[in-house]
């Protein structure tokens, strides 16, 4: 059962060197779209890997699993993968593994219930500080403005997506910032950007051990922003969304000498201050048909037996 061991050690490998390689990429920052969908691509082939290990190894214990796994293969295709000289090694591996989707399923499934739930609190909150007026019926590109001495503005996903700001915001941004934070608001809403924070912290969550995972996470935090913020450049100017940036977040200390670990405002206003160039096409085309390669990886290793089994 030796494709099994090499999915295992594959995914175990990418899991490993991948959060090494992936965030040295000097053109990340340039087109965090494309960055997104690397590190998409790297997380499902290490998924798919393990998962492959697992249908592999529950192939080698058990014949009902081998027979609808092989089912509409030759039996030379069936010998060539050696699937009865194997220990009880298989199994265990197999169940190990079934433990950990099991896991992960259960975590993402949390995790969507809890987001649900803040956001079901969050609109009865706003309902209560900013209640419809009569003759006001709730759209789904409502602007929802509340009373605060903070400037702060963001965007409530969901069925009926709402942007909501504060007054002190209002008083803080002048001329287009506020169209260019809700062009911001609006791309992160467009892109789904929520779906891709709760898979990567679910995945984080469970398997805090695992460095791709971690990684995983707080890249796709840091990339959605930069996605974000170019959309709203492309219709109103880096300059804009810089200064509504700085605006919306001078008094939090973030621009000070010690700004919060996880504060990445002043690298995503430098970034767009400083205006490098992006890729050209040519090589962002390349680089997405190369990140769309990688979970390809795994089915060839899992399929090299058959293949030569078959001529």
């Amino acid at each position: 059962m030796l494709v099994s061991l090499v999915l295992l050690l594959l995914g175990a490998l990418a899991a490993v060197v991948a959060p090494r390689l992936v965030p040295r990429a000097d053109w990340s920052e340039r087109e965090p779209i494309v960055a997104l969908w690397v590190w998409q691509c790297v997380v499902a082939a290490v998924l798919l890997s393990f998962a492959l290990s697992m249908t592999f190894s529950a192939a080698a214990a058990w014949q009902l699993v081998r027979g609808q796994v092989f089912a509409p293969a030759p039996q030379g295709v069936v010998d060539a993968y050696a699937l009865g000289t194997n220990g009880p090694w298989a199994g265990v591996l197999a169940v190990v593994l079934a433990c950990g989707g099991l896991w992960s399923a259960a975590m993402l499934t949390h995790e969507i219930r809890t987001a649900r739930a803040q956001r079901r609190r969050r609109r009865r909150d706003l309902q209560v500080r900013a209640p419809l007026l009569p003759g006001e019926s709730a759209g789904g590109d409502r602007l929802v403005v509340l009373e605060g001495e903070r400037p702060h503005a963001w965007w409530l996903p969901g069925a009926a997506p709402q942007l909501v700001i504060t007054t002190a915001a209002l008083r803080r941004l002048k001329g287009r910032q506020l169209d260019a934070v809700l062009a911001h608001e609006q791309g992160h809403a467009r892109a789904r950007h929520d779906w891709l924070l709760h898979c990567s912290a679910a995945l984080a969550n469970g398997f805090p051990q695992v460095p791709v995972f971690a990684a995983f996470r707080d890249e796709m935090h840091r990339l959605v922003e930069l996605a974000a913020d170019d959309v709203a450049s492309k219709r109103f100017g880096r300059l804009t969304i810089a200064l509504a940036l700085v605006e919306l977040n001078e008094e939090r200390g973030v621009f000070g000498p010690c700004p919060p670990p996880d504060a990445h405002l002043p690298q995503r206003v430098n970034r767009l201050l400083s205006a490098a160039p992006r890729l050209t096409p040519v090589r962002r085309l390349r680089l997405t048909a190369a990140a769309a390669l990688v979970p390809v990886v795994p089915l060839l290793v899992a399929f090299v037996p058959a293949l030569r089994a078959l001529g």
